[in-house]
């Protein structure tokens, strides 16, 4: 005779140990390693610039360079799994952080040079940040206004405008 109190196992727990099993891996490690890589890479040859170069205007373009790998490149890695995710969203958030206190450091050390390099390094951050919260928040559509909309048909209506004339 069987029990009615007993409890059957369906398999459950091995399901939710495998999910968890799933999410603690990093499925793309490539991608994570790239979106941190730029960010980093630009980070340390700010800090590192002045020691290795004198010429401010290699330092400014190889830093931008990075910064704008990292903005094409951050796209692939949005993070899969718990850990990638972890990865993705620390990376984005904690590099402004630090560009934040290289402008700070700047502006109290008058280093007006390399105050152009910080802030078009932030500005590049803060965009990209700026971009993905837009996404995280479910992008949810505002209302267009009459002039963007206006501008937007006028648009649509007159091809000729944007490719020349046909």
């Amino acid at each position: 005779m069987v029990d009615d109190t007993e409890d059957v196992d369906f398999g459950t727990e091995d399901e939710e140990e495998e999910k968890a099993r799933r999410s603690a891996k990093i499925r793309h490690p490539i991608a994570s390693f790239v979106h941190l890589f730029f960010r980093v890479a630009a980070i340390v040859t700010y800090l590192l610039c002045d020691w290795f170069s004198k010429s401010f205007a290699s330092c400014f373009v190889l830093i931008i360079t990075l910064l704008s790998c990292d903005f094409w490149s951050v796209k692939s890695s949005q993070g899969q799994t718990e850990v990638e995710a972890r990865i993705f969203w620390l990376g984005l958030i904690i590099c402004p952080l630090l560009w934040t206190c290289f402008l700070f450091t700047c502006l109290f050390s008058l280093k007006v040079t390399w105050l152009a390099l910080v802030v078009a390094g932030l500005s590049l951050q803060l965009a990209n940040l700026y971009g993905y919260l837009r996404c995280k928040a479910g992008g949810q559509e505002v209302p267009p206004t009459t002039s963007s909309s206006f501008l937007g048909l006028h648009f649509l209506q007159r091809p000729d405008i944007i490719f020349g004339m046909l």
